[in-house]
Parts: C-alpha cells; structure tokens; sequence
C-alpha cells in the first residue's frame, strides 16, 4: 500500500505541471470548463474469481466461463489514480487486493465430473495487485466534441488495456491447518526426475484486458462499472498443472512436517475401482494446455480533478 501511495503521488507530480502545457479549454456545461489534461482519484469494490484447474462445473472441464462457478465469487477493492487527456485516452495506476478460492467438492452432486471430484483438491489465495492500464473512450477519440454544439455524453463505454505485478500463495487446509502449498513440489517442481517442472513464483507479470462503463454523476464524482481480465503466464495458481508424481521422491528432497504435508497434499484421490491409482504416478492431474487466470467485476467511484468552475 506503501508503494502504491508512493508511485501516485510521483504521478501526480510529473503530469500536474502538463496540464499548463495543454492549454486548450472547452466548456463542460453552463458552469464548469475542462481543459485537456485532467485528473481522478477514487476506489472500487468488487467481486473475483478464477479459472484454474481446479472445481468448475460438469463435464471433464471446459475453456473459459464454459467452466466458470459463480459460488466462488470472492470481495475484492482497488484505489487508483488516472490521468485523462481530453477525456478519450486515460493512464491509470491502480492497487487491487482480492481473494480466490476454488475446490473439487464443489462437483459432488455432478455426475459427469466423477474423476474431477475424486480428486479431491482445493486451494484459496489472497491476490495483490499493482498495475499501469491504458484506458480508450471510442466516442471522445473520434469526435471532437470541443468544436460540436452539442453537449458530449454523460454515458460512455471503454476499453483498457495494461500490465500488472501481482502476488498470490495458494494454500489449502490440512488437519484443520492452513498450508502453503508452493514449498511442497507437489509436482516435482524442482526435482532433479523432473527437469522441466521448475517452481513457479509467487510474485508474476499479468496483463490485464478489460471492458467498462463510465457514467458522469456530476461535474466531480464519476461512476463505472467495469470488467477486468487477467491474462497470466503460469499454470499454477492454484498449484496444479500437469501430472501426479512418484510419491516416493519427496522423502528425497524433504523431512519432518514438511515430508508428511507433501505426501498428504500431492495426491489426495477418493479411492475408486473405476480410476485405480497409480503408485508411481504419472497419472492425469491438472491441463497444462492452458495457463490459469483470475478476473474482477466493480463498481468505481472516482472524484474528478482539474474540472474548473466559470
């Protein structure tokens, strides 16, 4: 949050004195004139969720929202602070915290996902977020409105488009414990028998893709509703990727509580004559064919800086 306070008020002091350089000015209403370069500051909440590996809806698990469980819809909230350049094109720093969970007991009452609910995996993780999004206002960036009689639209619909560092720690419970899952190589990652499963880190870029509404309350406060998409570069988001590993290499690499977690929380299958379980592994765990995601609907409400009054 430090960091985030930091990074706007640095923001703030490098585009402020912009503003006199585009010295434009055209009227908003009967009392209040915009000029070029303007400012807002506000704060939303939300919820999140994710698609991962991991619970979903019926079937052996489909692309995008075709596997999408609304029930794991979770709170989160953003601040953030924009710069607007004659209200069609925005530059906007923004700090998100969110949680996302997701488990195969969702499935149970579904009887097309037996294997998936034998599984028997679960995972929650808290999100933190910091990312630089460029905004787009398709009817102020081709109309002019400076030079239309007419008043410019209170309403106006928008795109975004950025980057994002963002952390997260998938963790389960165990025994009534909560349990970080990354320090377990639950998948061999790091494993000398597993050269290609590296462990993955808990700090990535994203890139967030988003859709939104803005709606102008009045000459100071603005009210969005918006539609944020993160596109990551890792499969383990919810610590789940590939497939099950030979049990009997974690007593290689671990000891103590640590090995006794890691037994307990590699696999986790219901027995079932219909699936029998390896005892060396290499069974289906996870899809490796598509990285996991996370994704966030709010309602923002933000104060408008640099509207000035006739």
């Amino acid at each position: 949050m430090k960091k985030i306070t930091i990074l706007s008020a640095a923001l703030i002091l490098f585009l402020m004195p912009l503003q006199k350089v585009f010295a434009q000015y055209y009227f908003y209403d009967n009392n209040y004139f915009n000029t070029d370069l303007m400012f807002e500051f506000g704060g939303s909440l939300g919820a999140m969720n994710c698609l991962t590996d991991v619970g979903g809806k019926k079937g052996l698990g489909k692309r995008f929202v075709k596997d999408l469980n609304l029930g794991n819809n979770q709170l989160n909230g953003s601040v953030y602070f924009t710069a607007m350049y004659k209200e069609a094109v925005g530059l906007r720093l923004e700090g998100s915290f969110g949680h996302i969970k997701a488990y195969d007991s969702i499935l149970k009452n579904v009887q097309e996902t037996t294997p998936r609910y034998n599984r028997n995996l679960s995972f929650s993780s808290r999100i933190s977020e910091v990312s630089l999004v460029a905004e787009f206002y398709p009817i102020f960036l081709f109309i002019n409105w400076a030079s239309r009689d007419d008043e410019p639209p209170v309403l106006s619909p928008y795109l975004l488009a950025g980057v994002g560092y963002f952390s997260f720690n998938p963790q389960t419970v165990l025994d009534g414990r909560t349990v970080d899952l990354q320090p377990l190589s639950t998948e061999g990652q790091g494993f000398a028998e597993y050269p290609n499963r590296k462990p993955y880190k808990l700090q990535q870029i994203n890139f967030p893709v988003g859709i939104g509404m803005k709606y102008e309350l009045s000459s100071v406060f603005n009210l969005r509703a918006e539609f944020m998409y993160r596109i990551l570069t890792t499969d383990y988001l919810d610590d789940l990727s590939t497939r099950y590993v030979d049990p009997s290499l974690f007593s290689k690499y671990f000891n103590g509580n640590q090995l006794a977690d890691a037994l307990a929380l590699n696999d986790r299958r219901f027995p079932d004559p219909k699936y029998p379980i390896n005892p060396i592994g290499g069974q289906i765990r996870g899809n490796p064919k598509n990285n996991d995601a996370y994704f966030s609907f709010n309602l923002k409400i933000g104060i408008l800086l640099g509207r000035e009054k006739r």
